[in-house]
């Protein structure tokens, strides 16, 4: 099952505060390990995750912009924070608060990414959606999808050089 396979619900999961979604990945995003509480939540096997790609989780309502920033600042060899929308193998949704790092071999060469996900705070994710919503809209003006991407991550950089901050700090000021 693809992500392109499943229709969004209107249906919030949640899980615990105490509890920790993570991952790992191969450095092309396919997953490479997922605990228990990431097969729980996620609502697939395990067997159905791992070798996945992790955008099989990717809710249309998140905008392309935001996950191009994510591979970006990841792949430079840096971590990064990020409210992120998910969607469930149901179509139902989950919001987490991201933190995904890069993993290296001893040479320095990133083989892999490790991410944790926490319950994130319902003001923030207020905030998030709103942005989100606002960056989708502006990809969803052009016919073509990197057009529409290209329009987004522009908004995204003058947003935060407009305010002369990180994306990171864009992330904790929400």
């Amino acid at each position: 099952m693809t992500r392109y396979d499943r229709v969004p619900t209107n249906k919030e999961i949640f899980f615990g505060e105490e509890e920790i979604i993570v991952s790992k990945t191969d450095p092309r995003g396919r997953i490479t390990y997922a605990n228990d509480v990431f097969v729980r939540v996620s609502g697939y096997s395990e067997h159905e995750l791992i070798n996945a790609p992790h955008s099989i989780l990717r809710h249309p309502d998140m905008p392309r912009c935001v996950f191009w920033l994510l591979w970006e600042t990841i792949g430079k060899g840096n971590e990064i924070f990020a409210y992120v929308k998910n969607m469930a193998k149901s179509g139902d949704f989950y919001w987490v608060f991201a933190h995904v790092t890069p993993s290296f071999d001893p040479q320095g060469q990133i083989v892999g990414y490790h991410s944790s996900r926490r319950t994130p705070d319902r003001k923030a994710v207020e905030a998030a959606a709103g942005l989100y919503g606002q960056l989708l809209a502006i990809e969803n003006k052009y016919e073509d999808r990197k057009q529409g991407m290209q329009a987004g991550i522009e908004t995204v950089l003058k947003l935060l050089g407009d305010k002369g901050i990180t994306y990171d700090e864009l992330v904790f000021s929400l």
